[in-house]
């Protein structure tokens, strides 16, 4: 898959061939699934059980990093169980938690779905751990609660909300990346002539038609610099915040000019992907972490699909909105034996075999910005991995005369901007927005689901 978008951080950054998993609530509907023995090894003097998402490249990523963890603590066995995503799933985690009943180790998100299952009550601190302090700040500050405490640790990387799309399809139609949402409207129309959807939309998993509009907040912050913390405060609302209200009216605009696929309203999250990746459809609002289930649904299309940010009112603020990664968090009904074992595995997904494993999980490996310090890229991976500059670079090479004094720009922001230490976080707590730096590529970054 290729990436549209700048980023960067201290350590190298390569081009995100598919993001981890999809991100816990964030994920595909389905009944709840365990397994009832260990991802391997013989059973452990202690038991403890983990719960996550249950989209494939989520079941591989827990499934790996349990087998790595169990492999490394041989005294200790872990059960793996899935919940499905959207609100069936904030409403089983809810439901445990309050019966006493949740796993000992759980992934869920960050920012105000966190605040809303009350971790002052239900979850255990984490902020005397040792390895708090390796962690990312974008994440600690999405993972605290309102005593300031922080209550989880590292699962997955950063993740960017944008458009994916369909490259041959762009190719064909010698159409530009549109940097407004005028030009986005004039390719979809270009595409609804040429006989596929321009648009992909997926309702029969509801979390998936969220991303016009949680997408759009980098656009929102960029004309409202304040939006965010008044929101907080009761001061401005998304209907009188014309800005605000934009991702809204984006969602009508491409229904009541038909540019959307006939099954929008029963198709789910893989059909949408399977959709795009086969060219059925050219454009479909998305998370950068969907790509790490392109080759199971569409096999050897990943490379027919890019990504770029969800185009605004003005090309001149063109950028993307990105989430801190998920969380692994420790209900406080938790004692004794299981409170250490669950506290040594979220320690576990803290270091570089952790974060190997999550990796090793996904299809293929998540080469993203790990959210811990603790953890970097292997020399290998980055090898493997295409030059995002590059790729930047003959994109630019492509657009018509017309532009070609923007292509110069964005290709000289491909070796000098960043996303990384200078990513500013609103009071909005799961979205933040993208800001630049000395130096960077334009890429996406996987991590954590959306709220």
């Amino acid at each position: 898959m290729r990436f549209r978008k700048k980023a960067g951080r201290s350590a190298p950054l390569v081009a995100l061939a598919a993001a981890s998993m999809l991100f816990a609530a964030g994920c595909q509907a389905g009944s709840l699934g365990s397994s009832e023995e260990g991802a391997g090894g013989e059973a452990g003097a202690v038991t403890i059980t983990f719960l996550g998402g249950v989209i494939d490249t989520e079941v591989a990523s827990a499934k790996a990093a349990i087998e790595a963890f169990q492999a490394a603590n041989p005294n200790i066995t872990v059960k793996h169980d899935t919940r499905p995503g959207g609100s069936e799933g904030d409403n089983l985690v809810k439901t445990r938690l309050a019966t006493g009943e949740m796993a000992e180790v759980f992934v869920y998100n960050n920012g105000s779905l966190l605040q809303a299952i009350k971790p002052e009550q239900n979850l255990i601190p984490m902020d005397d751990q040792p390895w708090a302090s390796t962690l990312d700040k974008i994440f600690v500050d999405a993972t605290k609660a309102a005593d300031g405490k922080l209550y989880g640790g590292p699962w997955g990387t950063v993740q960017g909300g944008a458009m994916l799309y369909h490259i041959p399809t762009y190719e064909k139609l010698g159409l530009e990346i549109p940097q407004t949402w005028d030009e986005f409207m004039k390719n979809n129309e270009a595409i609804k002539k040429d006989g596929i959807a321009p648009v992909i939309q997926s309702y029969g998993e509801t979390w998936t038609s969220q991303l016009f509009v949680l997408g759009d907040y980098h656009n929102v912050e960029a004309q409202v610099p304040d939006f965010a913390a008044k929101y907080t405060a009761g001061e401005s609302k998304y209907a009188n915040t014309p800005a605000a209200l934009a991702g809204f009216q984006h969602i009508q605009q491409v229904r009541e000019a038909g540019y959307l696929n006939k099954d929008f309203a029963s198709a789910e999250l893989n059909d949408g992907i399977k959709a795009l990746a086969e060219g059925k459809g050219a454009h479909y609002p998305q998370l950068g972490g969907v790509s790490a289930n392109i080759e199971n649904v569409a096999p050897g299309k990943s490379k027919d699909v890019g990504f770029f940010p969800i185009p605004g009112s003005d090309g001149a603020s063109f950028g993307m909105t990105v989430w801190p990664g998920n969380g692994l968090y420790i209900p406080k009904t938790v004692e004794g034996e299981q409170l250490d074992a669950a506290k040594k595995f979220v320690e576990f997904m803290a270091t570089q075999p952790g974060c190997d494993a999550y990796a090793k999980g996904t299809h293929p490996p998540a080469h993203s910005s790990p959210l811990t310090a603790s953890c970097r890229l292997t020399s290998a991976r980055l090898r493997r991995t295409p030059s995002p500059t590059s790729s930047l670079a003959r994109q630019a090479r492509r657009w018509s005369s017309s532009r070609r004094s923007r292509a110069r720009r964005l290709s000289r922001s491909a070796s000098r901007s960043v996303l990384g230490r200078r990513l500013r976080r609103r009071a909005l707590p799961f979205m933040t927005r993208m800001s630049r730096s000395r130096r960077s590529n334009w890429v996406c970054l996987a991590g954590s689901d959306v709220p």
